[in-house]
């Protein structure tokens, strides 16, 4: 398929917020570990993708694209319409800045996770989780 408006389009179209590949692996180690939470966290701010709300931890699974990880490192920038997509990035970046901030202002505990180092490092993921929940 041609890398076309059109083609890009659709494929962007198809890229889930929720239920992601790297979220389900996350969540199935801890659901394996025992560990019980809520996901998509409607009524939390910024809408964690997994939360402990008795704990008051958050977990959100970004990936390095829409998040901002390659931007900021300079490995990857957009060199099609480069004109939406880094004000674009640039916005989730400061979004997640402001969401960290407001929910530890209220009394959270925020963890964040690249999709790589889900994939590459699962156990090192849940350790950390686990770590933070055994406070």
């Amino acid at each position: 398929m041609k890398n076309t408006p059109i083609s890009r389009s659709e494929n962007m179209s198809r890229i889930k917020s929720k239920d992601t590949s790297i979220e389900l692996i996350l969540r199935k180690a801890l659901w394996e570990q025992g560990y019980r939470y809520r996901k998509n966290c409607k009524k939390i701010f910024g809408k964690p993708d997994i939360c402990f709300i008795g704990k008051k931890i958050a977990v959100f699974v970004d990936s390095e694209f829409w998040h901002g990880k390659y931007l900021r490192e300079d490995k990857y920038i957009p060199k099609t319409n480069v004109e939406y997509w880094i004000p674009k990035i640039n916005r989730n970046i400061e979004r997640d800045k402001q969401v960290n901030q407001k929910l530890i202002d209220e009394g959270w505990i925020v963890l964040r996770f690249w999709s790589k180092e889900i994939f590459k490092n699962t156990d090192k993921c849940i350790e950390k989780i686990i770590r933070v929940l055994s406070r």
